[in-house]
């Protein structure tokens, strides 16, 4: 690791940056430099100008994953390299407005049913009656569902913040038959590969379980595991569900 790398994550760590920033962070400084064929601190604003520029019209980002690309770089050189704020003239390109996918509730009653297997099926369920982020629920742990105060922990959630989320009754009779079933130990939802057991499932089965289902209840719209974060302030679980 550079020094230069090194004095980057440091002040990331400083800040309290999630792993998953920390890491996109490091990689766009990595990927900035070797766009020129430099080290980073050696480039200047015109690099800066001419990169965001390749990034919008080459390789076709969208908006928002160049918002987070200029937000990296913003970073390195105003916090780890300490140029003055005013001289990186990195202007954030318009995101356009869009509504969210929105499903029935038909919709979401046929993507659960649709579940290739009982375990994405829990997840599933966990999805809607939650709220949660995929990788919040890949965090979970057994511990974290309190069945007398019916709540659902959630630690360090996005921002890093705690908060606790209602657990109906029907996603906790669910979560019991899972656990008669599975047996979680530490993570609610474990790794399904036996030699990291002790490690939470991967945020990409998730993703994956819910693409299947929608594919399977012939959905198609596009739908991801944030599209059931739609429903948070209306949350019901379906009544034709299994």
């Amino acid at each position: 690791m550079t020094q230069l790398r090194k004095r980057m994550l440091e002040e990331l760590q400083r800040r309290n940056y999630s792993p998953n920033t920390i890491r996109v962070y490091l990689l766009t400084v990595e990927d900035f430099a070797r766009h020129f064929g430099k080290r980073p601190d050696q480039l200047s604003q015109e690099h800066l100008r001419e990169y965001q520029l390749y990034l919008l019209k080459e390789r076709k980002l969208t908006p928002a994953t160049v918002v987070g690309r200029i937000a990296a770089l913003r970073f390195f050189f105003v916090k780890t390299l300490r140029r003055p704020y005013r001289q990186i003239d990195l202007v954030y390109p318009k995101r356009p407005m869009r509504l969210p996918t929105v499903l029935s509730e038909n919709e979401v009653a046929r993507l659960i049913d649709s579940a290739s297997n009982s375990y994405h099926f829990v997840i599933l369920m966990t999805l809607y009656a939650t709220g949660l982020r995929r990788a919040e629920l890949c965090r979970l742990k057994v511990t974290d569902v309190d069945s007398e105060r019916m709540v659902l922990h959630v630690r360090q959630g996005k921002g890093n913040r705690d908060r606790e989320i209602p657990l109906s009754p029907k996603l906790l009779e669910t979560l019991r038959a899972y656990w008669r079933w599975r047996k979680p130990q530490t993570y609610l939802f474990p790794s399904l590969i036996h030699r990291r057991r002790d490690q939470p499932i991967d945020s990409k089965t998730v993703w994956y379980a819910v693409r299947e289902a929608a594919q399977r209840a012939g959905i198609k719209k596009k739908v991801s595991p944030h599209t059931l974060r739609h429903y948070s302030e209306f949350r019901t679980m379906p009544s034709d569900v299994r």
